[in-house]
């Protein structure tokens, strides 16, 4: 036969460590997980979690172009810390989108490159360019390879 004790301290570890799964289990109940895979949210363009290529590619796709599945080019870049004037245009087309490179001005970023496979009215080689920060897509634009050509925002315009 087998008997076993407990002290009042046994008790009170016991009930400590029941709370501590109640309050995980409450905070995993009241914060479920978010989905990750949703870049538009009722047309509205969501700059954050893009995490993968799918999510590079979905992101692209709800700006409204259409792009190969593999970049072209992945590189680190740096932005930086003192805007020439090249920079300070650049900057510019970010903001007309609602980002600003400013504040991230001494930081490495993922720059990621794809070929643009959709540009309306336009028969030359256009690029989609992003700027990620984490899982944040802090800038970007659509060019043409063209040595007379165009670059713009992310925003879909008439070239």
């Amino acid at each position: 036969m087998f008997i076993y004790s407990l002290r009042a301290s046994s008790l009170k570890f016991f009930a400590v460590v029941l709370a501590g799964v109640a309050v995980l289990v409450a905070l995993i109940l009241v914060f479920p997980a978010e989905d990750t895979a949703s870049v538009a949210v009722d047309g509205e363009i969501r700059y954050e979690k893009i995490k993968t290529g799918d999510d590079r590619i979905n992101f692209l796709l709800s700006l409204g172009y259409t792009v190969d599945p593999e970049p072209i080019e992945e590189k680190k870049v740096m932005i930086p810390t003192e805007f020439d004037k090249t920079m300070v245009s650049y900057n510019e087309l970010q903001k007309v989108t609602g980002l600003d490179l400013y504040k991230y001005r001494g930081k490495e970023v993922t720059q990621y490159s794809y070929n643009v496979t959709n540009y309306p009215g336009y028969d030359g080689k256009v690029y989609a360019n992003l700027l990620i920060a984490g899982n944040r897509v802090i800038g970007g634009d659509i060019c043409s390879a063209d040595v007379s050509g165009f670059i713009h925002g992310l925003r879909q315009v008439e070239p």
